[in-house]
């Protein structure tokens, strides 16, 4: 059970690595800005700067609509992909990171955006604490995939004859949970996945399935914050 001391200790830890990958942010950016609590540091750091007078003229493109509000709230001017369709850099999070750097995301229900962003990005540096390092995917985490609701049942036999024990995500009063396309999500617990591109692969392959939550290929790299410091990697 983790207790009081120890979830503030992960938030210092996740505020630092966000803070570290904010430092590569240059004048007149275009940045990705990702979803979910370290993220959510990102913003705050970047709207920070700019109040300072230091990188006024950096634009954002959020990959959800939470993001897109923290952003407004707090002054950082943004734009979209169809106005800028290559991004220079995104910062966001992961789940989970296994020593490739490949990720499972989702946890917070953005995947299908925020692969998008990723993508269309330059480059992509990923923040986590080091509880989110993994010996291999699928040890701590399931994959979040995101469906269509036509069909939602067909997909859900699919998964399961994937090797998947799924769950479908719930929302505020055991209400199915949409994300910001109005999809469903299962959060699909494979266990440590041997082979990530291979099931990406079949993923990718199904029709009604929209995004998955293997983020394979695409961590330019890597700050992790723990008890010994920031440190930096990149895939090897």
């Amino acid at each position: 059970m983790t207790s009081a001391s120890d979830e503030s200790e992960v938030v210092r830890f996740k505020r630092l690595a966000a803070e570290r990958a904010v430092d590569s942010i240059q004048p007149g950016m275009v940045v990705g800005l990702g979803s979910g609590s370290t993220a959510a540091f990102v913003v705050r750091r970047l709207a920070a700067l700019r109040a300072e007078g230091r990188l006024t003229d950096v634009v954002g493109v959020p990959t959800s609509v939470e993001t897109e509000v923290l952003a407004r709230s707090l002054g950082v001017p943004l734009t979209t992909l169809e106005e800028h369709p290559v991004v220079d850099l995104t910062i966001d999070g992961a789940d989970e990171v296994d020593p490739q750097l490949r990720l499972i995301k989702g946890g917070g229900g953005a995947l299908l955006r925020e692969k998008i962003v990723a993508q269309a990005s330059r480059r992509e540096i990923i923040v986590v604490d080091a509880g989110k390092l993994s010996p291999r995917l699928g040890t701590r985490w399931p994959v979040p995939v995101e469906v269509l609701p036509f069909g939602w049942r067909s997909q859900a036999l699919f998964l399961e004859g994937l090797g998947a024990r799924i769950t479908r995500r719930e929302g505020p009063g055991g209400t199915p949970y949409r994300t910001d396309q109005g999809n469903l999500i299962f959060d699909c617990a494979f266990g440590p996945i041997e082979r990530p591109e291979e099931l990406a692969a079949k993923l990718e392959a199904r029709a009604g399935i929209v995004a998955h939550g293997l983020f394979i290929g695409l961590t330019s790299e890597l700050v992790v914050a723990s008890p010994e410091g920031v440190e930096h990697r990149r895939p090897v």
